[in-house]
């Protein structure tokens, strides 16, 4: 009925060493988010680690608008990182897959 059972383990194994290699691989996809002016910089990888915070002295007497620019930063920052871990797993599991009928997860 589902033809060849360890052909399939097979693809699902190897769809699951793909996934395994983009996440390392997103490890080092760095995503840069600047607001202020440039003032606050935050740098995060595609697996939403965040790497880098650069704050501008000017926004160091002002502990709140300080704080929000982080947050906003931040925010911007691992929206992006997550849309694109998304995607990339995504199209790693999906090229492993092995061809079920009815079984289209990833379309």
């Amino acid at each position: 009925m589902f033809g060849d059972i360890s052909g399939m383990m097979g693809k699902l194994q190897e769809a699951q060493q793909k996934v395994e290699e983009t996440k390392k691989r997103l490890d080092t996809v760095l995503i840069d988010e600047a607001i202020a002016g440039g003032n606050v910089k935050v740098t995060v990888t595609a697996n939403r680690e965040v790497k880098a915070i650069t704050v501008d002295e000017s926004l160091l007497q002002d502990k709140e608008e300080l704080e929000d620019y982080l947050i906003l930063a931040l925010n911007k920052a691992l929206k992006r990182a997550g849309e694109i871990n998304e995607q990339e797993l995504a199209i790693a599991a999906k090229s492993g897959m092995p061809n079920i009928p009815g079984m289209d997860m990833f379309k």
